[in-house]
């Protein structure tokens, strides 16, 4: 297993940044296995979606924003963000991904993104390999 860092860098309060081709990047030429993506924070996610239209992801962090509104009466968190640690469990922390000749195996809109609910800030995504024992014929 080989693992590396992908440094990501958010704008926004929230926001969702394409970490693809970070990704992709960072994987060996010509190798086949797996990649864990994994957000090493309790306030960003990971998550794969549409990576042509941008209003795919205006419509998700707004929903989001709705769904999980960000002054909530019930929250009791004392650092304040309690809706960005709901939404980054609801998005998912990591994302499990085939590798194929050394570039993630997406479908052809798909992208990875970091999912920035508490920012902007600079957020570390947590890269690591698994090599195939032997691929599917």
């Amino acid at each position: 297993m080989k693992q590396s860092a992908v440094e990501v860098r958010t704008a926004r309060h929230s926001d969702m940044v394409d970490i693809t081709n970070a990704i992709n990047a960072a994987l060996p030429t010509g190798f086949e296995g797996a990649c864990v993506v994994f957000s090493l924070h309790t306030t960003a996610g990971i998550t794969i979606n549409e990576n042509a239209d941008p209003d795919v992801v205006n419509d998700m962090i707004s929903f989001l924003d709705e769904m999980v509104p960000w002054n909530h009466p019930k929250f009791r968190h004392s650092e304040g963000n309690s809706a960005a640690h709901i939404k980054s469990s609801l998005v998912g922390f990591s994302q499990t991904i085939p590798v194929r000749q050394g570039r993630l195996a997406l479908g052809t809109w798909q992208g990875v993104y970091l999912c920035e609910f508490d920012g902007p800030r600079t957020r570390r995504v947590d890269v690591r390999l698994i090599n195939a024992a032997k691929p599917l014929e």
